[in-house]
C-alpha cells in the first residue's frame, strides 16, 4: 500500500479533498463524543405502595392488639387471684361406692 492520501472519491485535487475529509472526519469524532445514549439505562422507579405492603402492616397490628387485649385480661385474672388468695376447691367429697382392690 502507499504511504500517499488516496482519496475515496475521484477528485480535482488531492491536498484539497484531504484536507476536507480530515476536516469530515474530525467533525464526525466530535459527534460520536458529543453522542447521546438512545436507550434509557436508569434504573426504574420504586413505588411506595409496593414496598410499604400495607395489608400486611394491618394485619400485623390486629395480631398484636388481640395479643395485647389476652395478655390484659390475663394480668387481670391474675391479680384477682393474687387479692383473692385463689379459693380453689381441691377437696374431694366422692365416695367410693365399691371398691375392688379391697376384696384381693
Amino acid at each position: 500500500m502507499h504511504r500517499a492520501y488516496q482519496p475515496s472519491l475521484p477528485c480535482g485535487n488531492k491536498y484539497l479533498q484531504q484536507k476536507w475529509d480530515k476536516t469530515n472526519y474530525e467533525e464526525h469524532k466530535k459527534r460520536i463524543q458529543t453522542a447521546k445514549p438512545v436507550v434509557d439505562t436508569t434504573t426504574p422507579l420504586t413505588y411506595g405502595h409496593l414496598h410499604l405492603k400495607l395489608k400486611k402492616l394491618k394485619l400485623e397490628k390486629e395480631r398484636l392488639s388481640v395479643i395485647e387485649r389476652d395478655n390484659h385480661l390475663l394480668l387481670e385474672k391474675i391479680s384477682c387471684i393474687m387479692r383473692t388468695k385463689g379459693r380453689i376447691d381441691n377437696k374431694n367429697y366422692c365416695q367410693a361406692k365399691r371398691s375392688c382392690f379391697l376384696d384381693l
